[in-house]
């Protein structure tokens, strides 16, 4: 899909030598990716505490190859 964006040229050029990548649209293709994670990582640490923890789970037993 094309898209016509204006952005800051500075952020772009500091976007491509800490990606390491070649072109500007793999620079924000990285960027937008790892933002998207960042905020996936961050919806999930908002489920600690709220989760209830089954007290009979045993990891040992679950670990068993049998």
């Amino acid at each position: 899909m094309a898209t016509n964006l204006s952005l800051d040229p500075k952020l772009i050029e500091d976007a491509l030598k800490v990606s390491g990548e070649r072109t500007k649209k793999a620079a924000v293709t990285r960027a937008l990716e790892e933002f998207i994670a960042r905020r996936k990582q961050k919806s999930i640490l908002e489920l600690m505490g709220k989760l209830e923890w089954d007290t009979s789970y045993d990891y040992k037993k679950e670990r068993s190859r049998k």
